[in-house]
């Protein structure tokens, strides 16, 4: 992570279309250099509480993030959760680090982390900046989001050449 200069945010506000709000780093970084990913704070300028730790900025990564959701992985996921226990451990592990992660900068009285955590998956967009900031191994839904998001072609520009590479889920039908 490192703290935003006049730069970083005026890409960060070119990717979204509106100026940041928030900015507390730059969570991630693309193979290139630019921001993709921001890690905002609790509570905007404003005083509106915003759960969202990690916000996905990069144009390639929302789109395809909005792609997958659109080809139901979230429904899958999902799905995977209720029948693997080992699976939603680590995913209820992800969303207490990330609420953690959020209390410490300034706690909001809530327990919603975000992405659905802990139960559920509604949101790719964010388990895909989580996953990309905090790196491999931490939340395992976003993790299997960004390798999806590698093999449809942002491997070496958007996501890590070395992000790892997760089997299909098998079918169980």
């Amino acid at each position: 992570m490192s703290t935003p200069d006049d730069r970083d945010l005026q890409i960060v506000a070119e990717q979204l279309g509106r100026a940041p709000r928030g900015v507390l780093a730059i969570a991630y970084r693309t193979p290139d250099g630019l921001p993709a990913v921001v890690k905002t704070a609790p509570k905007l300028p404003d005083g509106t509480p915003f759960p969202t730790l990690y916000y996905l900025t990069d144009p390639r990564l929302t789109a395809e993030a909005s792609r997958l959701e659109s080809a139901g992985v979230m429904k899958g996921m999902t799905e995977r959760l209720a029948r693997d226990s080992e699976l939603a451990a680590a995913y209820r592990a992800a969303h207490e680090s990330y609420l953690a992660e959020r209390d410490e900068i300034e706690p909001l009285g809530t327990d919603f982390s975000g992405g659905g955590m802990p139960d559920r998956v509604k949101c790719l967009h964010v388990l895909i900046a989580h996953a990309l900031a905090k790196g491999p191994g931490v939340n395992p839904l976003g993790d299997e989001a960004v390798a999806l998001a590698a093999e449809n072609g942002l491997r070496g520009t958007a996501v890590p050449a070395d992000w790892p590479h997760y089997p299909p889920p098998e079918d169980e039908s």
